[in-house]
């Protein structure tokens, strides 16, 4: 049964006074209406804000002829974020081909010779390769880690496998872990956290990400996971640590000779 439902029962509105059913029904369409009007609103200023700076970059002419002004509702939203993902997949296309090839490693180049601009275009770029691969585990996988002391429990996003200067000081096998803050999860830390101290949940990313922002309000629907079903997620993170651990024995092995 849904939130909506249990905020009124029609078998207990006998026995309620007007008032209270008044507040009921109030409540209930405060839960139906409220998050529909919320994502309209959230989507439409995400358009808008689009489409304004899509718009501000156009020559004026061009500006004129593309953005068509209908007589009853104005400017027709949403051609500014069309025109975006147009420009994003035509330049991906070029990209794709030789010379935008040698054009972005032109670009590449002149950019890593800028002391400040060099070290944002290196961090962004590797971050969103990072993300966007379909390879990586990056945010994959929930976890719960205790911290900041004993008895304590956070909720983090595995980043990968701990590597370089880091893993070398480390003395047993270690994880990143993104911790983030509530109600805010683009902000929060970074923890370099030992296999044995970690707890790998069922739990989607997107649900762990509801749970964060809403504050521990929202709680997603969990049903009781079985042993092997645990143990197959302990033996994947297994399996991908073994594959890292051997890529990098083998980059040391190559380095030395």
């Amino acid at each position: 049964m849904s939130d909506a439902e249990n905020m009124f029962q029609p078998a207990q509105a006998a026995q309620k006074g007007p008032m209270v059913r008044l507040r009921s029904w109030f409540f209930t369409g405060l839960l139906v209406t409220a998050p529909v009007l919320l994502t309209i609103y959230i989507t439409w200023l995400f358009i808008d804000i689009i489409d304004g700076q899509v718009e501000a970059l156009m020559p004026s002419g061009l500006r004129d002829y593309i953005y068509v002004n209908a007589p009853i509702i104005g400017k027709i939203p949403g051609v500014g974020l069309l025109i975006g993902v147009i420009v994003i997949t035509v330049i991906g296309a070029i990209a794709a081909g030789f010379l935008g090839r040698w054009l972005i490693g032109l670009g590449e180049r002149i950019l890593n010779r800028m002391p400040v601009v060099r070290s944002i275009y290196g961090a962004s770029k590797q971050i969103l390769e990072t993300v966007l691969s379909t390879q990586s585990d990056a945010f994959r996988e929930v976890v719960l880690v205790e911290y900041p002391r004993k008895g304590l429990w956070v909720l983090g996003f595995v980043t990968g496998a701990t590597k370089g200067e880091v893993k070398d000081m480390m003395s047993e096998q270690t994880v990143n872990v993104f911790i983030p803050t509530t109600p805010n999860p683009t902000s929060g830390f970074l923890l370099f956290c030992p296999n044995k101290d970690i707890t790998y949940l069922d739990m989607s990313v997107e649900d762990a990400v509801k749970l964060v922002v809403s504050g521990g309000i929202v709680t997603p629907p969990y049903k009781q996971a079985t042993t092997s079903k645990r143990q197959s997620v302990k033996n994947k993170h297994k399996s991908t640590k073994a594959k890292v651990d051997t890529k990098a024995a083998k980059a040391i092995k190559s380095a030395k000779k």
